[in-house]
């Protein structure tokens, strides 16, 4: 079963997303600050990383700069996923080291075509 993290410090945010995830089959697995979200890739090895980029302890940006910088994770795709919305905001999730970049509100089935994309364009790292 292909595993999501969701890197999230909104509470409802985090709770759709992961709901709507959930339902159409994949496992999930949530951080709630910049920080736990480099220590959950690190410790479970998801598929993807769904990576708020405005969170507290370690903002989005240099969780993912984190997350690629070290061997063992670089392969993991991570998408930015933020109410971050001008073409600057993107550039810098990208520069960062996002693989994806998608805004808020979410769309679902944008989301999911994006998840869908990432999940063919990258080995799974997990053997899921």
């Amino acid at each position: 079963m292909t595993c999501i993290l969701i890197v999230e410090d909104n509470d409802l945010n985090r709770d759709m997303l992961s709901r709507r995830l959930t339902r159409r089959g994949f496992r999930v697995i949530v951080a709630v600050d910049g920080a736990a979200g480099v220590e959950t890739t690190i410790r479970e090895h998801p598929d993807l990383v769904l990576m708020d980029m405005s969170l507290p302890v370690m903002d989005g940006w240099q969780a993912t700069r984190t997350i690629k910088a070290d061997p063992a994770t670089a392969a993991i795709p991570v998408m930015a996923l933020t109410a971050h919305a001008m073409t600057e905001d993107r550039e810098r999730a990208m520069a960062a080291g996002c693989d994806e970049f998608e805004t808020k509100p979410v769309d679902i089935d944008r989301l999911l075509a994006k998840i869908e994309s990432l999940l063919a364009r990258f080995p799974a790292v997990n053997g899921s």
